[in-house]
């Protein structure tokens, strides 16, 4: 018991403190998993309502693709950027590797299918009615996708809310393309490996405290979001 509060003690002395350095990893956190958040939902959403409204054959082939990299593990991701990045890849002379930018590219591999998966869904999911009046309104594919948005706006925010909690909470993928450099490329799930390798579990748990509080407020604003546009659909 005394164990555990210290470890505990030690927790929430480090999150008070918030020092420079939790600080730096707090930020770079929010930006590369914001922007690969944006980035697959960019790509993602309207993939999806093209892939929830469009009838031809294969789909389901496609449909299953997308399922399945909705489920990819984050070292597979990763470890395919690393394969493209690394100084005889394919793209080993833009020297993105150990980078955040890798970072972002290779959480952006995850959240697309995420929010396509997602978005998709919710659009098979429209009433019949709806699907109907879609097809007789006789639209071009743009004019129809938006409608269908609009008609399925709290799944879309519910894809952009499973995309962003797929990402912040990995650690394979950015470990493997980022490398964990202090300072440079350290974000909160890859500083608690390293604070719990090193027996700092205090120190381990408080970063942990601090990505799930992230995470919370992230999805109090999303639920909001997504409650609103309930409310006046």
């Amino acid at each position: 018991m005394e164990f555990l509060t210290d470890v505990l003690g030690d927790a929430f002395r480090y999150v008070a403190d918030f020092g420079p350095e939790l600080r730096a990893i707090v930020a770079l956190t929010l930006l590369v998993s914001g922007l690969a958040t944006a980035i697959g939902v960019v790509l993602g959403v309207p993939f999806g309502v093209w892939l929830g409204l469009a009838r031809f054959r294969g789909r389901s082939i496609l449909v299953a693709l997308v399922n399945t990299g909705m489920g990819i593990p984050p070292v597979i991701a990763g470890l395919l950027l690393l394969i493209l990045l690394w100084n005889d890849g394919v793209l080993g002379s833009w020297g993105a590797l150990y980078t955040p930018g890798a970072m972002v590219a290779a959480q952006a591999l995850l959240a697309f299918p995420i929010a396509a998966g997602v978005t998709a869904g919710a659009v098979r999911n429209l009433s019949g009615d709806a699907q109907e009046q879609l097809a007789a309104l006789h639209l071009g594919a743009v004019r129809r996708a938006r409608i269908a948005g609009r008609e399925v706006w709290p799944g879309i925010v519910a894809a952009v809310a499973a995309a962003f909690g797929r990402v912040v909470a990995e650690v394979g993928a950015v470990l493997i393309v980022g490398g964990n450099i202090e300072g440079e490329t350290r974000v909160l799930t890859t500083a608690i490996v390293q604070e719990a390798r090193q027996s700092n579990l205090g120190a381990a748990l408080g970063l942990g405290i601090v990505l799930l509080t992230l995470a919370l407020l992230v999805n109090l604003a999303l639920t909001w979001a997504q409650l609103r546009g309930e409310a006046h659909a």
